[in-house]
């Protein structure tokens, strides 16, 4: 059976079609600037991508250009849509009515409408795609795979904030971690490469939006992301922990509104807010190049990884692995050697010279044999974890 992946934006399309009989990706792409000028479709497949520019006011016009170029006779990978046996669309947040992925239907469709105001970012062009989808494919089984789902396993003690409670309780203010799907699939891969009975893992997904997860048994006991996923690390344009007085005293003293100050800590903020990049790459360059700014901002994102690393290792009760992931995790040498050094006060020997080296794209491990705690690279595969969740439940 062949499954498409939606990975809807405010803005965005993202799709992939795997063939699960096999698991092997068939084809990729994604449509850029949807309600904007300028809209575009890239889609690749087998050969040179297939290139679309046109206007699409909205996500309905987008996943038609998608399933044109899904059956396009030179680039397509179908001859019909038909050929798709389910859509598998990854949504943002569950609130507290989802511990896991569902099979879509109406209710499950205004459940989410509900839980828009938890996150207004990206819910709202989730929904907007699932119901594009029924639309043009009222037949076909649709899943969705809620990016909070791995860590709907964390205590209370984890995911509640010190609010007072009847807040929590009328309006779900709480811990609910996001990057669920990646953190899901490393881990997985994660247990099978320790293969023992009890574990302690921690999960670095480190990319333009980073957190950290610490597993227990496989389970999910505290992460990184909050409410939504602006707490936690710095990352490319998010600000990460903050006192919430920022807010106010910023709105205050800029003459803004509270809604706008929160703006600046979700998009102007992180790497681009200290040094001018969100590219973590760009900012490796800059810091070479004696960017102090860029250096300080380094120095910054590692130290807040270290403090959580540690937090985690004392939350569990000791370490038996940490697992780098996401294009920053896998790619960059720069960022795992700030990160590793300081850390042998956990029995961690890394391996600073391999790390140079390390192989892309490939699991491998980054500790020396002597190692108390191991330190790996596993490439994610989000697309994959929820293309497996679909077919389990519409297997059911």
């Amino acid at each position: 059976m062949k499954v498409l992946i939606i990975n809807a934006g405010s803005s965005s399309l993202k799709y992939q079609v795997i063939d699960m009989t096999t698991e092997n990706m068939l084809c990729k792409g994604i449509v850029e600037r949807i309600g904007f000028e300028g809209s575009s479709l890239v889609h690749k497949g087998e050969g040179k991508p297939l290139v679309i520019k046109q206007d699409m006011s909205n996500h309905t016009e987008a996943l038609n250009m998608v399933i044109k170029a899904l059956t396009d006779e030179k680039y397509g990978i179908i001859k019909n849509i038909s050929e798709i046996g389910a859509v598998g669309h990854r949504v943002l947040h569950s609130g507290e009515d989802f511990n896991s992925s569902v099979v879509i239907d109406s209710k499950v469709i205004r459940i989410c409408k509900k839980n828009q105001v938890l996150g207004p970012l990206h819910m709202p062009a989730n929904i907007a795609c699932i119901e594009s989808c029924k639309e043009v494919m009222p037949d076909t089984p649709m899943v969705a795979v809620f990016d909070t789902g791995f860590h709907s396993t964390m205590p209370k003690k984890a995911f509640m904030y010190a609010i007072p409670y009847e807040d929590y309780k009328k309006y779900k203010i709480r811990k609910y971690g996001f990057h669920g799907t990646s953190h899901k699939y490393v881990t997985g891969e994660a247990l099978k490469y320790l293969n023992q009975e009890h574990s302690r893992i921690i999960t670095c997904h480190l990319g333009n939006g980073s957190s950290i997860s610490a597993v227990v048994d496989g389970k999910c006991v505290d992460t990184s992301m909050g409410l939504t996923p602006l707490e936690g690390l710095i990352m490319g344009t998010r600000s990460g922990d903050i006192d919430p007085t920022v807010l106010q005293f910023m709105s205050a003293q800029k003459n803004i509104s509270v809604d706008e100050a929160l703006n600046i800590l979700n998009k102007k903020s992180g790497f681009l807010g200290v040094c001018g990049v969100s590219d973590f790459r760009d900012m490796e360059a800059k810091a070479e190049g004696g960017d102090t700014k860029a250096q300080l901002c380094l120095d910054m994102f590692q130290y807040r990884i270290k403090k959580y690393i540690g937090s985690y290792i004392a939350a569990m009760g000791g370490l038996d692995l940490i697992v780098f992931t996401g294009g920053i995790g896998e790619n960059a040498q720069q960022a795992r050697r700030l990160i590793m050094q300081g850390l042998e006060c956990f029995g961690i020997d890394f391996d600073f010279e391999y790390n140079e080296t390390a192989p892309r794209g490939v699991m491998c491990e980054l500790h020396k044999a002597s190692s108390k705690v191991k330190v790996v690279i596993i490439p994610t595969n989000e697309e994959l974890v929820i293309a497996r969740e679909t077919m389990e439940l519409i297997n059911n």
